[in-house]
């Protein structure tokens, strides 16, 4: 079978927790932390920080698509976020800590949808789903400093309070999709 790499791009508050999660899920090759649905060319994180430049804190996954499926990255992000506040993530706030899909092609997009009808049918939240589904346009890298931010930071006390215990539900309840 011959491998099948594709892109996927999530906003899911900070860029730190969202990408060391994908980072540990089997068939993701690459995560990359950056900014993406703002309205200035190459973005610097205190311009996101402050809100200035519309993007959104997001991760660019590259995966095989013959190991894990776009479907399956769409359970992990909902799963390990709260897609139920608007730009904000616990006490992360502002619109560069939104939820948002961005989709690469128009399969993403149904598949995005589909997916927020599933879980607004199941009731899964009790709150409304704000996650948008935009049309990627384009990706900005964040600086060197933030990308495995938390593998290189695990002491820090955001580490420790805000990435750490997403992992552990991770571990939880995707302990068969880990590397």
């Amino acid at each position: 079978m011959t491998q099948q790499n594709k892109t996927a791009i999530f906003a899911g508050g900070c860029f730190w927790c969202t990408e060391a999660v994908f980072n540990r899920i089997e068939g993701v090759e690459q995560v990359t932390s950056g900014y993406t649905g703002g309205f200035i060319k190459n973005p610097a994180y205190r311009e996101v920080c402050e809100g200035r430049t519309g993007h959104a804190e997001a991760i660019k996954i590259i995966f095989n698509d013959n190991k894990v499926s776009f479907k399956v990255l769409l359970d992990v992000f909902f799963a390990t976020h709260d897609p139920t506040t608007l730009n904000k993530q616990g006490n992360d706030i502002g619109t560069q800590y939104r939820s948002a899909i961005f989709y690469i092609d128009e399969n993403q997009k149904q598949e995005a949808k589909a997916y927020i009808n599933f879980l607004k049918e199941e009731h899964i939240f009790d709150d409304d789903i704000v996650t948008e589904i935009n049309e990627f346009e384009v990706f900005y890298e964040a600086e060197i400093d933030h990308q495995d931010y938390y593998d290189n930071n695990k002491q820090q006390m955001y580490c420790q309070v805000i990435i750490h215990p997403k992992l552990k539900k991770l571990e939880q309840h995707y302990k068969d999709r880990l590397k």
